[in-house]
């Protein structure tokens, strides 16, 4: 019992910090699962505000070259919403795949 008691106090500061180490690991409210779920929560979000930037950024280019260019505003309602003149006939071709 009494070398029990000497190797306790002998090594108290080992046993300390390896039981300070397994609560910050599993038990605190930080712990390291929470972490990893945390930090691929967090690259989500940052691959989502990446490709909101660049939407909002195509278009930013749009929206200017709608005020600047009245044949890209032309084109664009053709290609895009299928538009015409009162005397045209749009033919549409669909390929079969």
């Amino acid at each position: 019992m009494k070398k029990f008691y000497h190797h306790l106090t002998t090594f108290k500061y080992l046993y300390f910090l390896i039981l300070f180490v397994v609560w910050m690991l599993f038990f605190d409210q930080n712990n390291i699962f929470n972490q990893l779920k945390l930090k691929t929560n967090l690259r989500s979000i940052e691959h989502q505000r990446d490709f909101y930037q660049s939407e909002i950024h195509k278009n930013q280019r749009l929206i200017e070259d709608f005020q600047t260019d009245t044949a890209f505003m032309e084109r664009f309602g053709r290609e895009k919403y299928l538009l015409k003149k009162d005397n045209e006939v749009i033919y549409l071709i669909v390929k079969e795949e």
